[in-house]
């Protein structure tokens, strides 16, 4: 194709746990080029420009022929996923500590601080005066112990004045980043709007990498053009609006695919699983549309109000932790949720440090609790290393970039806790046996050292079972013990999904229905099962795992030619939409106020209130899409008027009408 006189290429880029893919797109002729690197915890920008550099070679294309770059990212599911993230202080208006125990927001605060200050407003948006004493208190020391902040306020959906006052002075006294409940939902529900900002803002720094590392590159090649990145909706925004909403991105990565699957297999009815290093996403496409959850994306367990696809999270990757439970007399292998860094990758980066521990640990007579295990650092700058324990620091002083054997690290159990923690915060990987390692030792992968692989499965395969006899008699048997768990375990995650999408309360890991439909077991009874659409397997390892996936659950499976790509492609071929409710309600009989998108207004006629809240959803609508990239938007309205009858009379209850502005993103010409 002669790219001179084609129109501008779209670069899309997708960041994912162990890869960097990046498309060049031509919105007449398709795919033009693909490629992909290592993701580069430690300078993500070395893993774009890999990228990036191989597919204009490729396509023999300039950097100026580029009119527009959009992101995918699967780092914050990831993050949230591994329980991983910056230090985030807390600071709830009006809320008392009961409302920790609600919504699960105890449990995601974990150990991270929280000030409740008196103030808020009630549903109308009338205040409860502000105090900031406790708060102006605990700012000069808090501020040295975490990387951000996340403000929730008593229904500051209706009035956010508090929660804007409190972050200018976190901000004036901090200069940290700071998250507000009423930039990230419209929505009623204090706890979960609270626990949204909270993992919202542990998630700053990452994203804030991510695209600094994008725009590093691409002002390093003259390249100066909009930079998009993909919601979890499927939807496009700014990367200035994605740095202060980066929960929004939660799900990008699997937004981005179902996108991208619609668009390379032109299926409108699909079940599209996307199979990563750290996780498996599953979504089903019906009349080429995924489902979004208007309940909230639900992401290492915990449900969010970020309005997403309808997609089911599994910690199920390639790079999956491999867990053996050996206290029965048969052997049990289980896969995930953790990540661990490949020992074929691990070797691939450092060599000869990685093979020869793995040698001398096979080459003893004794089976060591931490064989084929080693600790390294991700590489994330030090300053998110500020609030760590004495213990935590000096442990994380002995781990550097190159891999340190676990056996020589863990002198004693407390440090395991303590090496759990710095794996928690992000900052310490560990390398291990994966299934990627299992593909690596039966030849159906070949990208990292064989050799690493070949090793730590002879090591594991030396475990024993209950009975005292080694887990398997050969790393070959190991690796196709690996295999077919990855199998099974897929195929309850799409089942777990597809029987949800169906309203069927059936639990695949403990259904013996299913477990001898799966193993298609004989007996007088037949069980079988079938998926009624093709099954698409998206991710650079589909072709690898999904065509067993595919028979065990009885589909048509379908691997597109592009699909270790998918979510490059998603990322390009998106539309920006942004959606802004007003809410109107009445305090008093006669009296219609109206919140949202800027100061509380009093009206005393009910056409007046709903002529200001549609004009000012409008606005907003239009506004908030060209804050978001949007060229030229149209905006349809909803609205949806809570007004009973009542002894005869219409009473207003509440009023919600919602503008969404949705189009194409601007482009450089």
């Amino acid at each position: 194709m002669d790219l001179a006189l084609s129109d501008h290429l779209l670069l899309g880029i997708d960041t994912g746990g162990t890869y960097t893919d990046a498309v060049l797109f031509s919105e007449t002729a398709g795919v033009v080029a693909r490629s992909k690197a290592l993701t580069t915890r430690h300078d993500l920008s070395v893993g774009i420009a890999g990228a990036v550099d191989a597919v204009l070679d490729q396509a023999g294309a300039s950097a100026s022929a580029i009119g527009l770059v959009s992101l995918s990212t699967t780092l914050a599911t990831n993050a949230l996923v591994e329980g991983q993230g910056g230090r985030a202080g807390l600071v709830m208006i009006g809320f008392s500590p009961e409302d920790l125990k609600r919504d699960g927001l105890q449990d995601a605060l974990g150990s991270d601080p929280v000030i409740f200050l008196p103030g808020g407003h009630n549903v109308h948006g009338g205040e409860t005066l502000l105090d900031m004493t406790a708060l102006d208190q605990a700012l000069p020391q808090l501020a040295k112990e975490v990387s951000s902040f996340a403000v929730a306020g008593y229904f500051a959906v209706r009035n956010p004045a508090h929660e804007e006052r409190v972050r200018d002075r976190i901000r004036e006294i901090s200069h940290l980043p700071v998250t507000c409940s009423h930039e990230l939902s419209s929505k009623l529900g204090g706890p979960r709007r609270a626990l949204t900002t909270l993992l919202n803002a542990r998630l700053v720094s990452m994203i804030d990498r991510l695209i600094g590392a994008c725009e590093g590159f691409l002002q390093s090649r003259g390249i100066d053009v909009p930079i998009m990145v993909v919601r979890g909706d499927g939807a496009l925004i700014s990367a200035a609006q994605a740095r202060l909403r980066p929960i929004e991105t939660i799900l990008s990565g699997p937004a981005a695919s179902l996108v991208g699957a619609r668009h390379l297999t032109g299926l409108d009815n699909a079940v599209v699983s996307d199979i990563g290093g750290t996780t498996t996403d599953v979504a089903v496409l019906d009349q080429g549309r995924p489902r979004l959850d208007g309940d909230g994306a639900v992401v290492g367990g915990f449900r969010t109000m970020v309005e997403a696809v309808a997609m089911r999270t599994f910690g199920l990757g390639g790079d999956s932790e491999v867990r053996i439970d050996d206290r029965g007399l048969k052997v049990r292998i289980e896969l995930g949720p953790r990540r661990l860094l490949p020992l074929s990758l691990a070797a691939f980066q450092h060599g000869e440090t990685v093979l020869s521990v793995l040698e001398r640990q096979l080459r003893s007579a004794h089976i060591g609790r931490h064989d084929g295990r080693f600790a390294v650092r991700t590489g994330l700058p030090d300053e998110m290393a500020n609030g760590l324990q004495p213990q935590e620091l000096a442990l994380y002083e002995r781990i550097g970039a190159v891999p340190v054997p676990l056996d020589s690290l863990l002198a004693n159990t407390p440090r395991k806790a303590t090496l759990d923690k710095l794996v928690g915060r992000g900052l310490v990987h560990i390398c291990g046996f994966t299934p990627s390692d299992a593909m690596h030792v039966l030849g159906r992968q070949d990208q990292w050292s064989r050799e690493a692989a070949q090793l730590g499965a002879q090591l594991m395969a030396r475990s024993r079972d209950g009975s005292g006899q080694p887990i398997a008699q050969s790393a070959e048997d190991l690796a196709e013990l690996i295999a077919a768990r990855l199998t099974r375990q897929s195929a309850e995650a799409i089942l777990t999904s597809c029987l949800a999408e169906d309203g069927a309360a059936i639990d695949p890991a403990v259904s013996l229905s299913i477990d001898r439909a799966l193993k298609r077991e004989p007996g007088i009874v037949g069980f079988s099962l079938a998926l009624d659409r093709p099954l698409v397997g998206l991710g650079a390892s589909a072709p690898v795992y999904y065509p067993a996936i595919a028979k065990m659950l009885g589909a048509e499976s379908c691997i597109p030619p592009e699909a270790g790509v998918a979510n490059a492609v998603g990322a390009v071929v998106g539309q920006v939409r942004a959606a802004v409710t007003i809410f109107v309600t009445t305090p008093d009989e006669g009296i219609f106020i109206v919140n949202g998108a800027g100061p509380s207004l009093r009206f005393f006629d009910e056409a007046q209130a709903f002529a200001e809240a549609r004009d000012r959803a409008r606005a907003a609508a239009l506004t908030l899409a060209g804050e978001n990239g949007a060229e030229e938007p149209a905006v349809i309205l909803r609205e949806d008027i809570v007004a009973p009858e009542v002894e005869g009379s219409r009473k207003l209850v509440e009023a919600r009408f919602t503008a969404t502005a949705s189009g194409r993103p601007r482009m450089a010409h």
